[in-house]
C-alpha cells in the first residue's frame, strides 16, 4: 500500500462541531459513499479490528468488539463514521497489503490503499467532502518493549497457585478507560476466568496489593473499587491521569484504590485460538 486518501469535511463548521453541526448528516453520507467505493474496489468482505480504544462502554452492534475481530463492511463503515464524529470507539481497520483505515482530526479519515485501487478511484468527487490523494504508507505500529509472555497453560497454573492469596487480575482488551475488566481470582474460579479472556488481551496479575486510599496515589493513574472485593468480576472506575482529591473518589462510593503501576510486574498476552500471539502490548512495567 503506497497511496493515501484523506477524506475531510468541506464545511468549516462540520470540522469544528462534528456531529453537532447541522450539515453533519450530509458529510456522513458522503463519507459512507466514499468508504463503500474504496472497500468495494479493494475486493474485501471484512476488515480486521486493531489498536482498539474504548472510552465509553460498548453498546449496540459494537458490543463484543475486540482486537482481531473481523467485521463485515457495513459495521466497518459504522465504526468509521463514529470515529469521524468523535464518538468512538476508535480503532484501525485493515486487510494487510490491501487496505487500512484510521481516524484523523476534525472529522477526517485516512485510508491507505494500493496504486491500482487509487487509479480506479482517482476521479471520485463529493460535494460535502474534500478528497486528498497522496503518496504515503501507513506508519509502523511496532512498539519498543512488547510483552513477550503468553497466557498459556503454564501461566494459568501459576495464577492458580498464587490465588490462594488475595489476587487481582486485569484483562486489558482495549486502550481507554473502558477497555478492561477486573477480577478477584480464587482457586475455585481461576479456570472460569481463564475461559473468559478475549484473544489478544493483555492480562496482568498482582497478589496482596496495597488498596488503602492514600493522597500520593492521586497523582498517577489508578483504579478504584467498591469494597468488599469478592471473587469474580469486579465493578471499578479507572482514573487515567489521577484525581484532584480523595473525596472525589470516595464520594462516589469507591473505598479502595490501586496504583496502575503495580500491575506491570506480571503480564502476559492471550493468544489466538491456534495458540499464536498476534498482539503487541507495551510492557506496563517498562524496559
Amino acid at each position: 500500500m503506497s497511496k493515501e486518501l484523506i477524506i475531510s469535511p468541506r464545511s468549516e463548521r462540520v470540522r469544528e462541531e462534528l456531529a453537532d453541526a447541522g450539515a453533519w448528516s450530509s458529510y456522513a453520507a458522503a463519507l459512507r459513499q466514499v468508504l463503500g467505493a474504496v472497500i468495494a474496489k479493494s475486493g474485501v468482505d471484512f476488515l480486521e479490528v486493531g489498536e482498539l480504544l474504548v472510552n465509553e462502554p460498548l453498546s449496540g452492534r459494537h458490543l463484543g468488539l475486540r482486537n482481531g475481530a473481523e467485521v463485515q463492511f457495513p459495521q466497518a463503515i459504522d465504526l468509521v463514521e463514529g470515529m469521524a464524529a468523535g464518538r468512538g470507539p476508535y480503532c484501525q481497520l485493515s486487510i494487510p497489503g490491501r487496505l487500512q483505515i484510521e481516524s484523523g482530526w476534525d472529522g477526517a479519515i485516512h485510508l491507505y490503499t494500493t496504486r491500482a485501487v487509487a487509479a480506479d478511484l482517482a476521479r471520485i468527487h463529493c460535494q460535502e467532502a474534500i478528497l486528498q490523494w497522496g503518496d504515503a504508507a501507513p506508519e509502523s505500529t511496532a512498539i519498543s518493549n512488547p510483552v513477550g509472555a503468553v497466557a498459556d497453560e503454564i501461566f494459568w497454573e501459576t495464577v492458580a497457585k498464587v490465588s490462594e492469596r488475595f489476587t487481582l487480575l486485569c484483562e486489558r482488551w482495549a486502550y481507554g478507560a473502558s477497555g478492561c475488566r477486573w477480577f478477584r481470582v480464587s482457586r475455585e474460579n481461576v479456570a472460569e476466568v481463564a475461559r473468559l479472556m478475549r484473544p489478544r488481551s493483555l492480562v496482568c496479575v498482582t497478589s496482596d496489593p496495597a488498596l488503602q486510599p492514600r493522597p500520593e496515589l492521586l497523582e498517577d493513574n489508578f483504579t478504584a473499587f467498591v469494597a468488599p472485593l469478592l471473587p469474580g468480576e469486579l465493578p471499578y472506575r479507572a482514573y487515567p491521569g489521577g484525581a484532584e482529591t480523595l473525596s472525589e473518589v470516595t464520594g462516589e462510593g469507591f473505598s479502595l484504590m490501586l496504583a496502575d503501576r503495580l500491575m506491570g510486574d506480571w503480564c502476559a498476552v492471550v493468544p489466538d485460538s491456534d495458540g499464536v500471539n498476534r498482539a503487541q502490548w507495551e510492557s506496563p512495567g517498562g524496559p
